[in-house]
């Protein structure tokens, strides 16, 4: 009787372990399966098992148990077919991909399901971004490529947190032995056993160091997250981008395990395109890494993966190109159905989302050209006058989709000019002023300031003079700014870079003019008392910090967007 009340469903076909794995209550699961070992077979619909329920509600605690008491040698079958991939798409979507891993390594064939079960395909398609194509082919795989954060190119970190990214230690691996009997066999070997030993040795010693310091970096890690917790997640985001990475690669390997190229296209091409629209560089990567053929894939719009990259902006899949041979000249040279070429995508508005990462239209619009002149460089000659079906050349589309952009952009960079002007007028009139008018006053014998024997004064009188040379300086940055034709090509490097100095002297002058004010002050109210540097000092530097904390990240938006955009990340080989 027992057996019967507590195998019973409700309305929504959930028995009581079912609720404890919805409410992640492991204890109770643990003494409900305890009594009854078949109740996590128990189930309504084929999608609906307790481990369902806890990977579908994110319960990773008790998906854990329930994993490990949930056998697959029943009639359930629970980790077959339909049932097995629910499982795995809701344990992604949950983002336990340290447990959609180990499930992979225990049931292969779930990395190499197809949309070929269209609800499954339907669900997956749910929980992306993109929800214009309906098939994902391989459904591990393109439910991976439709989680942007996921992975490194879709966290958006600011300047400290990736500076803490770099130094999260990785997953602490023993290294291999090595075995090379190589040196022995060798007969151009004079001292063949003197050359292998000491080989050996200084390998086991290479070997040993690196674990240590492995293990030291971990332990440090772990005294500086206990000492700031506030940096724990970001140590997790790293471990959760690893996992992910792991798991590409994990279901491109089984993947490969298939041995038909037929199975690769219809594995792989759609995750493919997924991965390129959204900007998951690394899906991108690790797909053509397993699959080559795959890079020369089109889609239903004769489109490659290098459209959709300057489509949506995805410079870290387009700077893929320059890790490939002489191949992306070929692959640069296509046109799409509509006889666009790449310039012609180019010259196309960015979407709203990539346009709003940059503040202001200026830098906006400066993002815009670099993508357009960045193409230019990789097409052919022939292709700059090519005009499309809609009879327009590539730089006729640019001008007409931009024209918006480029009147907010002036509007923009006239308002910043301005209010800076302000600012470097009244410093340019204060440390005018105070170098015409001497502080304590001139010897009427010889006309030599009083005060010019001590090294206040001397740190005065220079910091003063440098703080009048870089504000009028920065003023006349302002003022070019303000007088600019403003057509689209001086948004490009002339506007941001007249910006970049103005800010830069603007920051010099404020410095050096609360330097000054602070030798004048101890000059002539803390002569022989040292005491009055201190809360000079911490004065002084109140606008300075303030100064830097408003506009330091406008400037260093200005850096990156000018400097650092198209570059090759490293020497390795894309295809």
């Amino acid at each position: 009787m027992q057996w019967e009340a507590i195998k019973l469903c409700n309305d929504e076909g959930f028995t009581a372990l079912h609720t404890a794995a919805l409410i992640d209550n492991t204890d109770a699961a643990k003494v409900l399966v305890k009594e009854h070992p078949k109740l996590v077979y128990i189930c309504r619909s084929i999608n609906n098992l307790p481990i369902h329920v806890a990977a579908m509600h994110g319960r990773k605690e008790t998906l854990c148990y329930l994993l490990s008491v949930t056998k697959d040698d029943t009639e359930a079958s629970p980790y077959q077919r339909e049932s097995g991939i629910w499982l795995l798409v809701y344990i992604m979507t949950s983002k336990f991909y340290d447990v959609a891993l180990d499930l992979i390594h225990r049931y292969p064939v779930l990395a190499t399901s197809t949309d070929e079960l269209e609800n499954v395909a339907l669900a997956s398609l749910a929980t992306s971004e993109d929800k214009s194509e309906r098939g994902l082919g391989n459904i591990a795989l393109g439910s991976l490529a439709a989680k942007v954060s996921a992975f490194p190119s879709g966290s958006r970190l600011n300047f400290w947190q990736r500076r803490i990214y770099s130094c999260v230690p990785g997953k602490v691996e023993s290294c291999p032995k090595h075995h090379n009997r190589g040196d022995i066999e060798d007969p151009r070997n004079t001292s063949p056993q003197k050359c292998n030993w000491a080989r050996v040795l200084w390998e086991n010693f290479c070997i040993s160091a690196h674990k240590v310091s492995q293990k030291l970096h971990f332990i440090l890690w772990k005294v500086f997250e206990f000492a700031v917790p506030q940096i724990k997640g970001i140590g997790e985001k790293k471990q959760m981008h690893d996992q992910a990475l792991q798991l590409a690669k994990c279901v491109c390997k089984e993947i490969q395990s298939l041995n038909d190229s037929n199975a690769y296209e219809s594995h792989a091409k759609d995750p493919l395109f997924k991965a390129a629209r959204l900007g998951v560089h690394e899906v991108v990567e690790e797909i053509v890494d397993s699959f080559p053929s795959l890079v020369w894939a089109r889609d239903k719009n004769n489109c490659s993966i290098f459209k959709w990259a300057i489509l949506e902006r995805h410079e870290n899949v387009f700077n893929l190109l320059y890790h490939m041979s002489e191949h992306k000249s070929i692959i640069m040279n296509f046109k799409d159905n509509e006889g666009n070429t790449p310039l012609h995508w180019a010259g196309n508005l960015a979407p709203q989302n990539k346009l709003n990462i940059f503040p202001g239209a200026a830098l906006q619009m400066q993002r815009e050209l670099q993508w357009f002149e960045e193409v230019k460089k990789l097409v052919i000659p022939y292709y700059l006058d090519w005009k499309n079906e809609e009879k327009d050349t590539a730089e006729m589309v640019f001008t007409e989709k931009h024209k918006a952009l480029v009147k907010e952009g002036e509007k923009w960079m006239k308002s910043t000019a301005s209010s800076c002007t302000i600012v470097a007028v009244l410093i340019v009139t204060i440390v005018f002023a105070a170098s015409i008018s001497v502080p304590g006053g001139h010897n009427d014998e010889n006309g030599l300031p009083i005060l010019s024997n001590e090294t206040a004064f001397f740190v005065f009188a220079i910091s003063n003079a440098f703080s009048l040379f870089t504000s009028s300086t920065s003023l006349v940055m302002f003022l070019s700014i303000l007088t600019s034709t403003y057509t689209k090509k001086d948004f490009l490097f002339a506007l941001p870079k007249r910006l970049v100095i103005g800010l830069v002297t603007l920051f010099l002058s404020i410095t050096a003019m609360m330097v000054a004010f602070s030798s004048i002050v101890y000059l002539l109210f803390g002569y022989n008392k040292r005491w009055v540097l201190i809360p000079t000092v911490v004065f002084s530097g109140i606008p300075i910090i303030s100064f830097v904390r408003l506009e330091f990240p406008l400037f260093l938006d200005l850096i990156t967007s000018t400097y650092c955009i198209f570059v090759k990340k490293s020497n390795r080989l894309f295809y």
